[in-house]
C-alpha cells in the first residue's frame, strides 16, 4: 500500500493561494493536512478557502503534530532558516520556498544539518519540470546548439506602481530579502542554469540601490563559472525604462540561441 504523506504549511500568503496549496492537495500520495498562520482568524479563513482540515496560529503545534509527515515552509525569507531547524529537529521532511534563505551561510546551515539527520530537503524551484525548459534542456542535451561556451541573461522592468508609492514590501525590505527582487524573481532563472548547464563553481558580483525607494537592493550583475567551463553572465535591474527579459546561450554550432521572455510562464513558442 502507498504512503500518503501529511503535509503542513507554515504561512499562508499569496504564493500558496494559486501555486502551493492547490498542487500539495492536487498531487497523487499527498494531503495537506494543516496551514499555521500568526492570525489565527486568517488561518481558519484559509483553511476553509483552500479545505484544509486543521488550521494553528503556533508553528510548533504544526511541526509536532504526530500525524504530519512533513512541512512546507512559506514565509518570508529571514524566518526560513529558523522554521527549517525546528523541522530538522522534529525529525520530519521539509521543503522551503525560494530562496532557502537570506545569505548563503544560512543555507549551508540548513543543508548540513538536515544531511547530518539524512531527511529529505526540498527548495521550491519547480520550473526544472515545466515543458518550456524541458525543451531547452532537450536541445542543449542533444547538442542542438553544439558545445554550450556561454550563457548570458539580461532582465530589466521599472518601478512598478507600488515601489513608486513606497508602500511598505517585504520583498523590497532589506532585512528580510536583502536581495529585493533579485532573490525572490532571479533565483528561479539560475537554478534553471544549474539544471541545464549543471553545477556553478565560482560567481562575483556586484549589487546596488540605484532608485532609493526601498532599502533592498534594485540593481544587480554578476558573472560565473560553471564545473563544465561555460561562462555566465547577468544584469537585472529592477528600475530600468522598459521590460526586457532574455537569455542567450552561445554554443560552437549556432552563434546563439536566444530565448525571449524566459523567466515567463506563458506559452510562447521555443524555435
Amino acid at each position: 500500500m502507498n504512503k500518503t504523506y501529511q503535509w503542513g504549511m507554515i504561512g499562508c500568503g499569496s504564493v500558496t493561494e494559486i501555486k502551493s496549496a492547490p498542487a500539495y492537495q492536487k498531487t497523487e500520495g499527498f494531503e495537506l493536512f494543516a496551514v499555521m498562520g500568526r492570525d489565527i482568524n486568517k488561518a481558519e479563513a484559509y483553511a476553509k478557502r483552500h479545505k484544509v482540515p486543521h488550521f494553528y496560529d503556533d508553528a510548533d503545534a504544526l511541526i509536532n503534530h504526530p500525524e504530519i509527515d512533513a512541512i512546507y515552509i512559506a514565509t518570508p525569507p529571514d524566518s526560513r532558516e529558523y522554521y527549517a531547524l525546528k523541522v530538522e529537529a522534529a525529525g520530519k521532511i521539509c521543503c522551503i520556498e525560494k530562496p532557502m534563505a537570506p545569505c548563503y551561510e544560512a543555507c549551508l546551515r540548513i543543508i548540513a544539518a538536515f544531511k547530518d539527520r539524512d531527511l529529505p530537503l526540498f527548495v521550491a524551484y519547480y520550473r526544472r519540470s515545466l515543458p518550456r525548459f524541458l525543451q531547452i534542456k532537450k536541445w542543449i542535451d542533444h547538442h542542438k546548439i553544439g558545445t554550450i561556451r556561454h550563457i548570458h541573461w539580461n532582465f530589466k522592468k521599472p518601478a512598478n506602481a507600488f515601489d513608486l508609492s513606497k508602500t511598505y514590501n517585504w520583498r523590497t525590505d532589506a532585512i528580510i530579502a536583502p536581495g529585493g527582487y533579485f532573490d525572490d524573481l532571479a533565483s528561479h532563472g539560475l537554478d534553471l542554469f544549474v539544471f541545464l548547464l549543471g553545477r556553478i563553481k565560482s560567481a562575483e558580483g556586484i549589487a546596488e540601490n540605484k532608485l532609493g525607494l526601498y532599502t533592498a537592493k534594485d540593481t544587480v550583475t554578476g558573472h560565473w563559472n560553471h564545473d563544465s567551463g561555460i561562462t555566465g553572465y547577468g544584469t537585472w535591474d529592477f528600475g530600468a525604462d522598459k521590460r526586457q527579459d532574455v537569455v542567450k546561450i552561445y554554443g560552437n554550432y549556432t552563434a546563439m540561441k536566444e530565448i525571449s521572455r524566459f523567466r515567463y510562464l506563458e506559452r510562447i513558442p521555443l524555435s
